[in-house]
């Protein structure tokens, strides 16, 4: 077993992430949010205060039994120590609803800034994806792009859920008690404090040798989320061919390698808490020890000494929860580094242009001198070809020869590295690229339907296409008949990829769905190739 996870995990690199520099992306990515940013900040320093302040009332109260008509509060101008108890018991309930009210305030502040800035940054991502070229697709596994637009951006949610307000509170408190400190005594105050400057540079430490750990650990999930997603497409091929135990055997190993790069990652986390445990000790005993002999000796008030105690464990115990904190804004990190690196992949094609009314297209194609390559493998070289509006052209060669590549540069998925596509004499590189798909109805040879009805999957891209033209399309199609014969008709769901029909059911809804927009040109890239020969000839009667 050792030996399979070694292998499985030797196959991959560990990714480096500088966590400044990704925190410094999101901020800017976040820059619309920072009033919002600083509110809920504001509101998480108030809320420790209020916190902190029922330490101090302690030792006040212990000051008021002990000295009476000499405490802190006579001196005031509180005289009577039961009017004292009695405005200490006050002071103490609104404390606690200045403390709940910020609390309250922080928590949704907080939380609607998470749900707000998911919810932003998914549609952003998902937006930008979609305009990405067919290129990039053809390198990145779709399983791992999902994982970046779903658990990535969730990892950021619980960051700014609970992580956010935790790191602000354990350095307000740091600040609001240490100033305590030094008014009542200085000296105690430097021992208490000491522990600090050591527990920031070992959280510091930690947090270095997490972050490429946390890195490599959502680089892992990334692969294993892309093979499950495409196992999952694929199922039945899979099945057809007894590949089970292969397929969970593949499974295995990328789940060995997240599992060997989630321990790895845990191995550094689960140690920040013991040694942060081990200077937190450090300076309660030096604060016991030191204040205690100073109270002995008549140096310090009791009541002094007491809000000391209490307040060096607000003060240092926080910071054990720096551990988690620590491992939370890891894993955050680089997600947010993922996710902003999606965002930062160049959109090579152009979406703006000239506008292009349908009405106005009458359909002229002409290639001239067009060459392309895939990844510098040449496809097509110096091709001139002519489409007349109004004309049937059928493209026939070999496997290979460019016939899809030909229509994928017509509806601009790819562009050309010389020559150039017209369309009623247009340079298609010039016109809205929106505009130029709206006039083709095209047909591939990979059919997309969504899991919705047969009528939403015929009107998809049209959205608005009337009962009738939807089934006057489905009739021109040769679909009209067996959806009629499905048990709601039109309003049957198809399910998911369409996997309630047939292969040739499916291209007859996809052909439907080209011929309800009534374009200029139609474009059927073996759009038939799984229906039988009569139903073929009827599409072609109907066209």
């Amino acid at each position: 077993m050792q030996a399979g996870e070694s292998s499985a995990a030797s196959q991959y690199q560990t990714p480096v992430v500088n966590s400044g520099h990704a925190l410094s992306r999101l901020f800017h990515y976040a820059r619309s949010y920072r009033s919002e940013v600083w509110l809920a900040s504001l509101l998480s320093v108030v809320n420790k205060f209020f916190d902190i302040l029922p330490e101090v009332l302690i030792g006040v109260a212990v000051d008021t039994v002990i000295k009476r008509q000499d405490s802190f509060l006579a001196k005031l101008g509180i005289p009577s120590v039961e009017m004292q108890i009695f405005a200490l018991g006050g002071l103490t309930a609104l404390i606690w609803i200045f403390e709940s009210a910020t609390e309250y305030g922080y928590s949704v502040k907080w939380r609607n800034l998470a749900q707000r800035l998911q919810h932003d940054l998914r549609l952003d991502a998902y937006n930008h994806v979609q305009q990405l070229p067919l290129a990039y697709f053809e390198d990145k596994s779709s399983g791992n792009i999902l994982a970046t637009l779903n658990d990535d951006i969730n990892q950021l949610e619980r960051f700014l859920n609970g992580g956010a307000n935790d790191l602000i509170q354990v350095f307000a408190s740091s600040i609001i008690i240490g100033l305590v400190f030094f008014i009542l005594t200085p000296g105690v105050a430097v021992l208490a404090l000491s522990p600090v400057p050591l527990i920031l540079l070992g959280t510091f430490y930690f947090q270095r040798k997490l972050a490429p750990r946390y890195a490599a650990v959502r680089d892992r999930a990334g692969l294993l989320n892309a093979r499950l997603n495409n196992n999952l497409a694929g199922i039945a091929t899979i099945k057809a061919y007894s590949a089970e135990s292969f397929e969970r055997n593949a499974i295995g190993g990328l789940s060995d390698a997240y599992k060997l790069a989630n321990r790895e990652a845990i191995r550094w986390s689960a140690a920040i808490t013991p040694v942060i445990r081990m200077a937190v000790m450090a300076g309660f005993i030096a604060t016991l020890v030191y204040g205690g002999w100073l109270t002995l000796h008549d140096q310090l008030a009791v009541g002094a000494y007491s809000i000391l105690i209490f307040l060096t464990q607000r003060l240092l115990w926080p910071f054990t929860r720096l551990a988690d904190i620590t491992d939370l804004y890891q894993r955050s990190v680089a997600s947010i580094d993922r996710v902003l690196n999606l965002l930062s992949e160049k959109i090579t094609i152009a979406y703006a242009g000239n506008p292009l009314p349908v009405d106005a297209v009458r359909g002229d194609v002409s290639f001239e001198g067009v060459s392309f390559a895939y990844a510098r493998e040449p496809v097509l070289h110096a091709i001139d070809l002519k489409i007349p509006a109004g004309q049937e052209v059928a493209l026939v060669g070999s496997t290979g020869a460019g016939k899809s590549t030909i229509v994928k540069l017509l509806m601009r998925f790819y562009e050309p590295q010389a020559g150039r596509v017209r369309l009623d004499g247009h340079d298609i590189n010039t016109l809205d690229l929106k505009s130029l798909r709206r006039a083709i109805g095209f047909v591939s040879q990979d059919i997309f339907l969504l899991d919705g009805t047969v009528a939403e999957n015929i009107a998809y891209g049209t959205f608005d296409a009337s009962p009738a033209a939807i089934e006057a399309a489905a009739r021109a199609a040769e679909a009209h008949a067996f959806i009629a014969a499905m048990p709601n008709g039109y309003a049957t769901r198809v399910g998911e990829r369409g996997q309630k029909l047939s292969g040739g059911q499916r291209q007859r809804l996809a052909l439907a769905r080209a011929l309800v927009r009534n374009p200029p040109i139609l474009i059927f890239d073996e759009a038939t190739s799984a229906v039988d020969n009569e139903t073929e000839a009827a599409i072609a009667r109907s066209m």
